[in-house]
């Protein structure tokens, strides 16, 4: 049994050019990676067990439902690779059906990943599992040294490839494919195209997790940049856009408003928005279309309650 951890932390100075670089567009937008401070993290899992936010749980049963499945259908492997593994909850699954000899979890919060993933280690003995907080959108090559020779399987449950648009979407599953090597697979979720209303209902929950998630954003700026944002002053906002195919969530300016960010002074005009996520909701054959694009070959796919999972290869 082993345990590797090594930290690629996020320079002071990325989250200012990225920031400052959002809030001079028009429209304003800050990347999501953002929300994932420790207390974003906490809202996040809160999110998961609201009764709106059925996401999580349909993707749990559909794995737990088809496992033998989905195990007979990846085959031996030597190594799981789950960037953006959080709490590294899901995985577990895998590793009890696949029996992998090394594990490598990736996520941009380095301190809660560590903790979760030395968890790991004492429940699956002979497991030698590497983590790695990073942010692995900007620097998934530099993953590459630390995995281990033998057959990989890149797992990315969630549906976090629905917060980026098409292009980038397709980017990151060709980095993927890099990352996989050549006998490498592929296991990925993503959200089902669905009713509107239950998509609303998902990301505007009655305990109000979802708004304290978008506006914990604004109280990161104003710890970590010296910003002067007032939440008070915005309102959480997310919509089903159907004819996109995704949730777009915002910040609604409550009034006509000036915030200073790292030195520099922004203006606000009333119901003017910060755009702070997508998430993309697919057709099954659409996700194969954009995954074939990025290099990948469809192997096998599940879906169940509005949600799939996909292999590939």
């Amino acid at each position: 049994m082993s345990f590797t951890f090594q930290d690629f932390p996020v320079a002071d100075d990325d989250l200012r050019s990225d920031v400052l670089a959002g809030l001079s567009a028009c429209p304003k937008a800050i990347p999501p990676k953002y929300f994932y401070d420790e207390r974003g993290c906490r809202l996040f899992e809160a999110i998961c067990a609201q009764p709106e936010y059925a996401l999580c749980r349909t993707e749990r049963a559909l794995m737990a439902s088809r496992l033998p499945d989905i195990a007979a259908a990846v085959g031996p492997v030597d190594c799981i690779v789950e960037p953006g593994a959080g709490e590294c909850s899901k995985v577990r699954l895998l590793l009890d059906a696949l029996h992998p000899t090394h594990l490598v979890v990736l996520d941009i919060a380095g301190a809660p990943l560590a903790a979760a993933a030395q968890a790991l280690v004492h429940a699956y003995p002979g497991l030698a599992v590497t983590a790695l907080g990073m942010d692995f959108i900007r620097d998934l090559e530099a993953a590459a040294p630390c995995l281990p020779p033998g057959r990989r399987l890149i797992y990315y449950p969630g549906s976090s490839i629905g917060n980026f648009p098409p292009e980038a979407a397709t980017a990151l599953l060709a980095r993927f494919r890099q990352l996989a090597g050549a006998d490498g697979q592929l296991l990925i979720g993503f959200d089902l195209k669905k009713d509107p209303l239950l998509l609303h209902a998902a990301y505007n929950d009655a305990a109000g997790i979802t708004a304290a998630f978008n506006l914990n954003l604004l109280e990161r700026l104003n710890r970590e940049l010296g910003a002067d944002f007032n939440p008070s002053c915005f309102r959480h906002y997310a919509f089903y856009n159907p004819v996109a195919g995704r949730i777009e969530m915002h910040l609604v300016s409550l009034a006509e408003q000036d915030v200073n960010v790292a030195g520099q002074r922004f203006h606000f005009a009333l119901g003017e928005t910060l755009h702070t996520e997508h998430s993309y909701k697919f057709r099954c054959d659409e996700f194969s279309a954009l995954a074939q694009t990025a290099g990948w070959a469809l192997k096998a796919e599940w879906a169940h309650g509005g949600f799939a999972v996909q292999l590939y290869g």
